[in-house]
C-alpha cells in the first residue's frame, strides 16, 4: 500500500511559524498582559490600530473571541444583530451571539455571504415592543462560507451610512480581510473609517500560531478587555505569540496572493472532475465544490484522505480546500497528480 505524504488543505490554521517568525516569538520581550505590562503585546495592539485608524485595539486567543466580545459591547440583552445567515458568527460560534450576550440575530440570504444595504434596510425592525431593537449589522470579509467571496467596499460605505442613519452599530468579521485587501488593493484605513470595529485574525492567511486583534476607539477597547477578562481571556506573557503577529503584518501579507493562484489551479482541476457539479468562484482562497447527490461529502473526503490529500466537509455534498503559506507549489504538483487517482 502507498503511502502519501499528507497535503494539508482544511484550512490555513494549519500553519506553523516559519524560522524567522520563529526567532522573532524567541527574542520577544514580555511582561503580564492582564497588568497591561507585556511590551510586546502593546506594540502589536499599537501597530494593528494604527494600521486601521482606530484609537486602540485588543489582543485575543481567536477570532471567534474577538467577535463576541465585540457584539457582546456593542448589543444589550434582547437586541438584535442583523447578518447573513452564512455568517461565521452565527454558524460556527457556538452560539455565543444568544449564550453570551442574550441577543437576537435576524439572518439574511445574501449573495455567497454578502448583504446590501437596502436588505438591511428592509430588515430593520420597527420601534415597537413587539421587536427587539436593531443594534448591530456584521459583516464577514472574506465570507469562509460564501467560498472566500469579498464585499465591493462602495456597498459597505452604504451600509455605513444606512447604520449611522438609524443608530447602529457596524462591525466586521475580518478573519481574512487581508485576502481581500490584497485583492482589490484597498487599504487597511479606508475599511477603519467604515467600521465600528474589526475582527483581524492573525492565525489564518497570516500564519501565526495563536490570536486574533480586536480594533475599535479606545472606550471600546476598555469595555472590550474587561469583557475578555470576565470570559477567562486575559493571559500573561502573551507577548511571544504577538511577536509572531508583529512578523506576520510585516511579512506575509503581500505573500497572500501566492496562496489565491494556488487555490484558483485547485479549483480549475477540481472542476474538470465528472462527479463534481458545481465550483464556488475563487476569488482568494479558499475553494468550495459540490458533488453530485450520488456522493457524500464524507465518503468523498475520506477518499482523498486515502491519496494524502486532508479536506473538510462542508455540507452534505460540500468539500472545502484552503491553501496558506505551507501548502507549496511542489505540494500544487503533487495534488495535480493525485487528484487523477480518484
Amino acid at each position: 500500500m502507498t503511502t502519501f505524504r499528507p497535503l494539508e488543505l482544511r484550512s490555513d490554521t494549519f500553519t506553523k511559524p516559519t524560522p524567522a517568525m520563529l526567532d522573532a516569538m524567541f527574542h520577544a520581550e514580555v511582561g503580564d498582559d492582564v497588568f497591561e505590562e507585556d511590551f510586546t503585546v502593546k506594540q502589536l495592539e499599537q501597530k494593528a490600530a494604527q494600521l486601521f485608524g482606530y484609537e486602540s485595539a485588543l489582543f485575543c486567543t481567536s477570532g471567534t473571541m474577538t467577535n463576541q466580545i465585540a457584539i457582546n459591547v456593542h448589543v444589550n440583552q434582547g437586541d438584535e444583530v442583523i447578518c447573513d445567515a452564512l455568517s461565521h458568527i452565527y454558524l460556527y460560534e457556538g452560539g455565543g451571539i444568544a449564550a453570551n450576550s442574550s441577543a437576537s440575530v435576524n439572518l439574511l440570504h445574501g449573495n455567497r455571504g454578502r448583504i446590501t444595504a437596502e436588505q438591511i434596510a428592509d430588515a430593520i425592525q420597527p420601534d415597537n415592543l413587539h421587536h427587539p431593537m436593531s443594534r448591530l449589522v456584521s459583516l464577514e470579509n472574506t465570507v469562509n462560507k460564501g467560498g472566500g467571496a469579498y464585499y465591493d467596499i462602495t456597498e459597505i460605505a452604504k451600509i455605513k451610512a444606512l447604520c449611522q442613519k438609524h443608530n447602529m452599530a457596524l462591525h466586521l468579521d475580518g478573519a481574512r480581510l487581508f485576502n481581500a485587501l490584497v485583492e482589490t488593493n484597498e487599504t487597511p484605513l479606508q475599511y477603519g473609517e467604515l467600521f465600528d470595529s474589526i475582527s483581524i485574525c492573525l492565525s489564518k492567511g497570516l500564519g501565526i500560531p495563536v490570536g486574533s486583534v480586536l480594533l475599535g476607539t479606545k472606550d471600546f477597547i476598555a469595555k472590550a478587555r474587561r469583557v475578555r477578562k470576565r470570559w477567562g481571556g486575559g493571559w500573561r506573557q502573551a507577548g511571544y505569540l504577538a511577536a509572531a503577529g508583529i512578523y506576520a503584518l510585516d511579512n506575509h501579507v503581500a505573500r497572500l496572493k501566492e496562496d489565491h493562484a494556488k487555490a484558483r489551479t485547485i479549483g480549475t482541476l477540481i472542476a474538470s472532475r465528472p462527479e463534481v457539479i458545481e465550483v464556488l468562484p475563487v476569488d482568494t482562497n479558499i475553494v468550495i465544490f459540490t458533488l453530485n447527490n450520488a456522493i457524500l461529502s464524507g465518503e468523498y473526503v475520506q477518499k482523498l484522505a486515502n491519496i494524502g490529500i486532508k479536506a473538510a466537509t462542508f455540507g452534505k455534498h460540500q468539500v472545502r480546500f484552503v491553501t496558506h503559506l505551507d501548502f507549496t507549489e511542489n505540494d500544487l504538483d503533487e495534488f495535480s497528480q493525485r487528484i487523477g487517482l480518484l
